[in-house]
């Protein structure tokens, strides 16, 4: 890890965002799962999966638009907000939006799942669709912005959405002082970004890292090589995680994630299915397989994370299509 700049996102700016979204966003619990003996050697002690999943809108994504939506000015509510989203991050735009009275337009792609689509409707926004290229996405809402004026809440790479999934971090520590590992997704880095710098500095001592699907391993591939590299769309929409098919990490949250991120491990398709099984049986909660690549690194990637006493798994969201859930949960029957 690098030392970090002072023009990264800092504990006053965390904790301030806290205070903000505390209307909004909810103080998710932490909940022990029993997998102790799942795994084999250097398994941590104690599991604790932070559940995101309860959110309002099922997902974390809430923290940050809210952070960025509420330090709006009256001007800029009245002109709308937009945003291009594969799903969770809509909603949390369109969850906000409503908050403050605020139009709210997201760009989707094509293929996002029905479920996220028909609750960002519900929730009163304007859904625009487009191709499976996040590019797309962008190339779009920047057109739609040239044409309405709309204010862009950008979904990762913006210091105010980062500090808004960092109170995240926040309340991990908060509720576990002596947490010694914290696993989170990352696709653009938002989450990421944001945990692993309220976690180092309040416990610098702790270990992050951030876990990613095999087949959109854009992010593992950059924290390897020290730059940031970019996947096609094609390679990135294979994966069942849905909401980590960014097709390259946000420059803001890369930089984040270089100071304070102590590694990232990518996990495979059926590994991503087994740990969705295995949240449901232990825990009782309901993972998106965005969600629980987290527990799949713990159970099937101990080795390569290092010794702990006490891990959380971030379970980021819970926005499965419920036929795709039934299918997977019927494979370990």
């Amino acid at each position: 890890m690098s030392t970090a700049p002072e023009t990264l996102v800092n504990l006053e700016m965390i904790r301030a965002a806290a205070k903000r979204i505390a209307g909004i966003a909810v103080r998710t619990p932490l909940v022990r799962a029993p997998f102790e003996g799942v795994a084999g050697r250097g398994f941590p002690r104690e599991i604790w999966l932070k559940a995101e999943s309860l959110q309002p809108i099922g997902s974390f994504k809430l923290r940050g638009a809210a952070n960025k939506i509420l330090q709006l000015s009256r001007d800029e509510i009245a002109r709308g907000v937009i945003t291009y989203s594969s799903g969770n991050h809509a909603q949390g735009v369109a969850y906000a939006a409503r908050e403050v009275g605020a139009k709210a337009v997201i760009v989707m792609p094509s293929n996002a799942p029905a479920i996220k689509r028909a609750a960002t409707l519900a929730l009163g926004a304007e859904v625009v669709d487009v191709g499976l290229a996040s590019s797309e996405r962008l190339a779009k809402a920047e057109e739609l912005v040239r044409a309405h004026g709309y204010i862009v809440v950008p979904p990762y790479d913006d210091e105010k959405i980062i500090a808004g999934q960092a109170t995240c971090g926040l309340e991990i520590v908060a509720a576990l002082p002596d947490v010694d590992l914290v696993l989170a997704p990352v696709s653009g880095g938002g989450l990421l970004s944001g945990t692993a710098t309220a976690i180092k500095l309040l416990r610098p001592e702790a270990k992050v890292f951030g876990i990613e699907p095999e087949l959109a391993g854009d992010t593992a591939e950059s924290f390897r090589t020290g730059k940031i590299v970019t996947w096609p769309a094609e390679m990135t929409s294979r994966t069942i995680a849905d909401g980590l098919r960014t097709q390259s990490v946000g420059e803001l949250n890369f930089a984040h994630i270089q100071a304070y991120v102590d590694g990232i491990i990518t996990v495979t398709e059926a590994e991503i299915r087994a740990a969705m099984r295995a949240i449901v049986a232990t825990a009782r909660l309901v993972p998106e397989p965005s969600g629980a690549v987290t527990t799949a690194a713990l159970l099937f990637h101990a080795a390569e994370l290092p010794p702990c006493r006490r891990a959380v798994a971030i379970v980021s969201g819970g926005n499965v299509d419920p036929k795709m859930l039934a299918e997977i949960l019927a494979e370990g029957d």
